[in-house]
């Protein structure tokens, strides 16, 4: 069985703020390749196919990479913070 995820208060404002899903930092952290980050956490960068425009610049993207930065716990995963990364 997965373990639960958790969203930090800090979490869920930067993914507002950044425009990201819920459902694209859980297929991250949960299918994405984890990669080790500062003081001993994990973030899992995944890209998803996006085709409108980015709430932080309103300009038009092909696609964008949830990065969300996360600890992995024996019980559950806390996720810290979320970066959102828009391209074509």
């Amino acid at each position: 069985m997965a373990k639960p995820i958790y969203f930090s208060t800090h979490a869920r404002e930067q993914m507002l703020l950044r425009g990201a899903e819920e459902d694209e930092v859980i297929a991250a952290i949960r299918s994405g390749n984890w990669q080790a980050a500062k003081n001993g956490k994990f973030h899992a960068r995944t890209e998803f196919e996006y085709n409108k425009e980015s709430p932080v610049n309103q300009q038009f993207y092909s696609y964008k990479a949830v990065d969300p930065i996360f600890d992995d716990r024996p019980e559950k995963i806390v996720v810290i913070t979320v970066k959102v990364y828009y391209f074509n």
